[in-house]
Formats: structure tokens, sequence, C-alpha cells
């Protein structure tokens, strides 16, 4: 076939040197087909005949790939799980005291300073609170039976991660056992733990068994919610109905702070491994510890 019947501009018809009979001599190429994209960039055509926007051939435009936009950080989460989790407690602990400020106004007015059936006659507009020996006991003895779970659960695991926790001098069961026995002799009935108690001991051990981050998170908070307030509430306790005694459970091998941070960052090194669906599942936990947590501290009260 011609270059003429192939509509290929002669003047493009390759030659190369080829040593037929001498050297100068040059033999003409048999004219082929030359590629599209060739074509097109030889072609004598007219360039508005040809459309610059059409891909040649098969070939296909680049694909523009989205940009993945940064996530944003939950609060606390560059210190670490136990900062979230912190975060977490002070936005409950804020909805509460929203919910008894909004009690307290709706009582404004109320006759005798009664508010929410409490009487207050020294503190005008202040909550009061009167312990009751009974529901301390009961208090002590519900909280012997959670604290006493977590340790056997930590003590007992298979699992390499929960050796982190081991001996860690924040260990209270056998400290709250102290204090059950000497109150045995006061004669006071020692009762059993709550329905309530129970169902959540059930649900720490499995937690244990089945997911130890979120075990942990239990862990964590159990502890820290003992430091931070249930201390305080037992010293105000003692001093009201027991005359000042000093209880086991206010004392401790070292500083209880020190001994709290020392668990808070293995439990941060350890978090570092957690995908980020285990650790929002951890902060929802935070919640119904806290919930389980605050029902026996106000066994103390009996109301």
């Amino acid at each position: 076939m011609s270059a003429a019947m192939m509509n290929i501009p002669t003047a493009f018809s390759l030659s190369y040197p080829y040593p037929y009979n001498s050297p100068n001599t040059l033999k003409p190429l048999t004219p082929i087909r030359l590629p599209l994209i060739s074509y097109c960039l030889y072609s004598t055509t007219e360039p508005s005949t040809i459309s610059s926007s059409s891909p040649p051939g098969n070939l296909l435009p680049p694909v523009k790939k989205k940009r993945k936009p940064y996530r944003r950080l939950r609060p606390g989460e560059a210190q670490g799980i136990t900062e979230e989790m912190r975060f977490v407690a002070m936005k409950l602990r804020e909805k509460k005291l929203k919910l008894e400020t909004d009690k307290l106004d709706e009582n404004e007015g109320s006759s005798d300073g009664e508010i929410n059936g409490e009487l207050d006659d020294e503190n005008s507009g202040d909550q009061t609170w009167e312990p009751e020996l009974d529901g301390f006991v009961r208090y002590l003895v519900d909280s012997e039976f959670v604290f006493s779970t977590v340790e056997r659960l930590v003590d007992e695991s298979q699992d390499v991660s929960f050796a982190y926790f081991r001996n860690s001098g924040l260990e209270r069961s056998k400290c709250f056992s102290k204090d059950i026995e000497w109150l045995s002799t006061q004669d006071l009935t020692i009762p059993e733990p709550l329905f309530t108690s129970k169902k959540y001991v059930n649900y720490l051990e499995q937690l244990a068994a089945q997911s130890p981050p979120l075990f942990f998170c239990h862990l964590y908070n159990i502890y820290f919610s003992h430091i931070a307030g249930g201390q305080v509430i037992a010293r105000k306790v003692s001093e009201k109905l027991l005359n000042g005694q000093e209880l086991a459970i206010c004392q401790w091998p070292g500083d209880p702070e020190e001994l709290l941070k020392g668990m808070r960052d293995k439990l941060n090194a350890l978090a570092e491994h957690w995908t980020r669906d285990e650790k929002n599942k951890c902060l929802k936990e935070t919640s119904k510890c806290f919930m389980y947590m605050g029902t026996i501290i106000r066994l103390i009260i009996m109301r």
C-alpha cells in the first residue's frame, strides 16, 4: 500500500542508510502505518479538526486523587488515653452540677429552706447530707467485693498485658476487709453485697475475658475515683460517726498520687497499641464505671 493511499504525506516516508551497493546509497523503506499519536504529530491536517481535549487512542486522563483531611484530635488525646478519660469524667461532673443547679433553681422560694426534701438550717441554699453508719458499712462491703474481684482478675489472667498492673501498691481489698472486721466488733451487722454490685462484678469478669482494654478502663477509674473522692468521704464519715478512727482504706504504702501516676503511665503506654475504635469504646466505658461506683458511694447516705 502506497503512502498516497494511506493519506500520509510523502515527505514523511522514512529512509535510512543501508549499505546496498555503496555506503552513500539510500534504500527507501516500505511505507508503514504510523500510530495515531505519531500521525497526529506529523499530520498536515488543520489543527482545528483535531480535538486537543480528547485523549489519544484508549489512553485515559490522569485521575486526581482527593486529598484526605486530617482527623481532629479528641480532647486530651495527645497526652494519652487516661487524659481522654479525665475529660469525659469532667464532662460528666459538669452535667451533674448543672442538673443539681437546675433543681435548686426550681426549688427557690421553698418554705423553711426545704430543698428536695432536705432541710438546711445553717447554710442557706446549700444541700447537706448526713451519713449513716449502716450505710457506711454497706459501702465498705460492696467496695471490698468490687476491689477484690478486680485484683483477682488481674492476678489470675493469662493475658500478658495484665502483668503491668500487678503489685501496683494501689490494691485496696485487704484494707476494706480490715475496716469491715473492725466494724463487726462494734455490734454492727455485716450485710451481703447488693445486687447492683454483683451485676457490676459479673460485667467486669466478662470484660477481663473478652476485652482487656475496656477492663483496664474500669481498673484505672475505680482506683482514680477512690483516691480522688472515696478517701475524702471516708475521712468525713469517720469524723462524724467513728470518733475520728483512722481507717485502713485511707492508709497507703506510699504517696497515692505517685502510685496512681505509675498506673497512668503504664496504661498510656499500653494504649498506644490500641486502635482508635478501641479507645472510643474505653471512653464510653468511663461513664459506666462512674455510674456503678457512684451507686456504691450513695449507699453511705441510705436514702
